[in-house]
């Protein structure tokens, strides 16, 4: 051999026969069970395999690998790759971004991969792949990790819904680009004369209005600015599209209700 490490050239070789292998080194011969974590498929393989110090000679799947080998090639999976490895689902990923929102260090990214073995360990114990967490169980997860103190700074400060003066209850969208951001009907908000704040700096919700189909017509950080500005130009056409709903002049003295006149008596 000629040279050192990634540039040596074997000059000179002589091929064995594996027999030869056998008879002359079985006694530096190992059996070692690997697992590894492969990232397409976000799952461990196990495997037996034969070595003669770095060299495989041979390599089977290991049908009963050591568990507690599956679940640390599992959690060092999490941390090389990052915690979009797993299946969040819309409650789990709501209650990380609410979190952010109000400033809980608890469920930020760098803390939750520092601390895998406390609350996701649990959650793989006897899996092979990340994909089998339950539905909901990394919600669960992270309200118990996150704990009683923390849940209760969340649900003050980020509030998962805002209710409406009509009663109707509305996911708060805590990653939208413009901030905290509702999407409701607009007939849900009259009697509302204040714009609804979240957060310890009483940020404005993003109100993003539609009609009684669904089709966006406004979107405002100030309602009582809105009621007395462009609101009749929007009731106005609101009117002609829609003539079976109330549609009034003063609607921050209006009550609200997403029915029909005819359904209110008006």
């Amino acid at each position: 051999v000629q040279g050192k490490a990634a540039d040596a050239r074997i000059l000179s070789a002589f091929a064995l026969d594996p027999a030869d292998v056998e008879a002359h080194l079985a006694q530096r011969i190992e059996r070692v069970s690997r697992c590894d974590f492969v990232v397409d498929s976000r799952r461990v393989e196990a495997r037996l395999e034969r070595r003669l110090g770095a060299i495989r000679l041979a390599s089977a799947p290991d049908p009963a690998p050591d568990a507690d080998a599956v679940l640390a090639a599992l959690l060092q999976g999490v941390r090389d790759h990052g915690l979009a490895l797993l299946d969040w689902g819309d409650k789990a990923l709501a209650l990380r971004q609410r979190a952010a929102f109000a400033g809980v260090e608890a469920l930020d990214e760098a803390h939750l991969l520092e601390t895998l073995e406390d609350w996701l360990a649990p959650l793989l114990t006897g899996k092979r792949a990340l994909g089998s967490i339950g539905t909901g169980d990394l919600h669960n997860a992270l309200q118990g990790f996150a704990g009683w103190d923390a849940m209760q700074a969340i649900e003050r400060t980020a509030p998962a819904e805002f209710t409406s003066p009509a009663g109707t209850r509305h996911a708060i969208d805590y990653a939208a680009s413009a901030g905290p951001t509702v999407e409701l009907r607009v007939q849900a908000l009259y009697g509302l004369d204040e714009h609804p704040v979240v957060g310890r700096n009483r940020i404005p919700l993003v109100l993003s209005l539609t009609s009684p189909a669904g089709r966006p017509i406004q979107t405002t950080r100030d309602l009582p600015g809105f009621w007395r500005g462009s609101w009749r130009d929007v009731a106005k056409d609101m009117r002609g599209r829609y003539p079976r709903h109330h549609w009034p002049d003063a609607p921050w003295e209006a009550t609200a209700s997403l029915a029909t006149k005819k359904r209110q008596g008006l």
